[in-house]
């Protein structure tokens, strides 16, 4: 039987699945003119980890750069934290959390790079039964990438498009994604961070006609008489 291996790199940062290990707690944030940086507490996520390594928070990509025993430190560009949601957290505030997947981990979600899109707005949040139904507007360049019961990460969070139309999409979030991350302590009018399913965004890079050249003319004997030779 005939084994296949590949590798996958992703703009040369880690792989992440959208599976949240943790929800942790900002302690400290500095926004500078250039860069910040955040400390955060977490337990789990700290368990193998250390200087250099990479942790989603709320679905970005950020490298450690200090550990103490509960907490770990992120440099955060200022570009970041106006780009993305985490220029909006306060001390206290909960955050998502995730480890940089293992070579032999499982792949429970699907392939999330930690480079965020853009971020949405919550517009409701309706509970049907033991489900939530969270509506998130959204601009048209996000949407674009966005189907029916296709993969969004929302907050770091793999969760599946139940419904979408040209204004806004939809997810049903079930209990146990409910306890173990923040999206259901979120109210409308939070913003929350969106990365678009990589995979469509690749595949419509690589469908699209590349722009024809124009030829270059060489130096023939018509060219020489043309030009007085």
């Amino acid at each position: 039987m005939k084994m296949y291996f590949f590798n996958m790199t992703l703009g040369g940062d880690n792989l992440f699945t959208g599976i949240i290990e943790e929800q942790g707690e900002i302690k400290k944030k500095v926004s500078g003119a250039t860069s910040g940086f955040l400390e955060i507490k977490a337990g789990k996520v700290l368990e193998g980890t250390k200087i250099g390594d990479s942790i989603a928070v709320n679905g970005v990509c950020l490298t450690v750069t200090q550990m103490t025993g509960n907490t770990f430190t992120a440099d955060v560009m200022a570009e970041t934290m106006r780009r993305t949601s985490l220029g909006a957290l306060d001390i206290g505030s909960k955050v998502n959390l995730e480890r940089a997947m293992a070579m032999n981990g499982r792949f429970g979600g699907h392939i999330v790079s930690g480079h965020i899109d853009g971020t949405g707005v919550i517009t409701e949040m309706k509970r049907e039964e033991n489900a939530v139904w969270v509506s998130i507007a959204c601009d048209q360049n996000l949407l674009h990438y966005i189907v029916e019961k296709g993969s969004i990460a929302i907050d770091g969070i793999s969760l599946t498009v139940a419904y979408v139309d040209d204004s806004l999409f939809k997810v049903s979030v079930i209990p146990h994604t409910g306890e173990e991350t923040t999206l259901l302590a979120k109210k409308p009018n939070d913003i929350v961070n969106l990365e678009n399913d990589i995979v469509g965004k690749y595949i419509e890079k690589l469908m699209k006609p590349k722009e024809e050249v124009p030829e270059k003319k060489g130096i023939s004997m018509e060219f020489l008489m043309e030009h007085g030779f």
